[in-house]
């Protein structure tokens, strides 16, 4: 039920483009959708260009527009590879608290995707 529910919101946030926020030259994201259950956006990262450390404090769904590998460097300096693929949908689970990493299109091609952030998962009693 909630995949089905994440594939409906992903159709409609594709054409509701409700505002654009531009940030910094290695990402480009636009704002498609929120609400009190979920907020989506599509990012473009840029060839060769980091994004600075940050964090995710909730579940998300990524699916890759534009596919390719994103390298996720960690405050201690480890790092590990993210491979998003053209079409493909990926569950991704909140960061460890106090945690915080960048990550960097390595490529020479521009990778996007649309990031669907889980805000309140309801259960069923």
């Amino acid at each position: 039920m909630l995949l089905k529910f994440l594939c409906l919101l992903l159709l409609i946030s594709c054409f509701s483009l409700q505002s654009e926020e531009i940030l910094p030259p290695q990402t480009h994201r636009v704002f498609q959708f929120e609400n009190e259950h979920v907020r989506v956006w599509k990012t473009v990262i840029m060839p060769h260009q980091p994004l600075k450390m940050h964090r995710h404090d909730c579940s998300r769904v990524i699916v890759g527009l534009k596919g390719g590998k994103l390298t996720k460097i960690e405050t201690t300096g480890e790092t590990s590879e993210l491979n998003f693929e053209t079409g493909v949908a990926y569950w991704l689970t909140e960061d460890p608290p106090g945690t915080l990493h960048a990550d960097i299109n390595e490529s020479d091609e521009p990778i996007e995707v649309m990031v669907i952030e889980i805000k309140t998962l309801e259960t069923k009693k």
